[in-house]
């Protein structure tokens, strides 16, 4: 069964336009303006990377078998995604994903730096798994 991975692909495109599009001017603004655009990229991390994940869950629920994803923890949902192709590094996913926990506290000027960064290194990952999953998609 073919699986529809429009949101995925969306959500990835929206975080590669915010980085594209508002990185560059980070330095020109004002310490306010900075921080609300910073927030936005990382609004469109947590929602990219939730949806990767959750795409990750379904497909191998569909490709693999029902159970194998079943109440299983991130690591290992990762681990079963690179024995299937559709990522490389499991640490780096492990990475993207504490980071991920780290989003509710970016009211704190070094962790919404730090979780900036890890969003924009996501970005390229993601799409790479996009490209895998969407390749895979039987």
């Amino acid at each position: 069964m073919e699986l529809d991975f429009t949101s995925l692909i969306q959500s990835i495109r929206a975080l590669r336009r915010s980085i594209e599009e508002t990185t560059p001017l980070l330095s020109s603004l004002s310490p306010a303006m900075a921080e609300t655009v910073k927030a936005g990229i990382i609004q469109h991390f947590e929602v990219a990377y939730e949806q990767c994940w959750k795409s990750m869950k379904r497909w191998i629920e569909t490709n693999v078998s029902p159970e194998s994803a079943d109440g299983v923890n991130r690591r290992e949902l990762f681990r079963l995604a690179a024995e299937s192709k559709l990522i490389t590094d499991v640490d780096l996913w492990m990475v993207f994903h504490q980071a991920r926990n780290k989003t509710s506290h970016t009211y704190n000027a070094t962790t919404a730096h730090d979780v900036l960064n890890v969003a924009i290194s996501f970005c390229p990952e993601a799409e790479r798994f996009a490209d895998n999953i969407v390749r895979h998609n039987d």
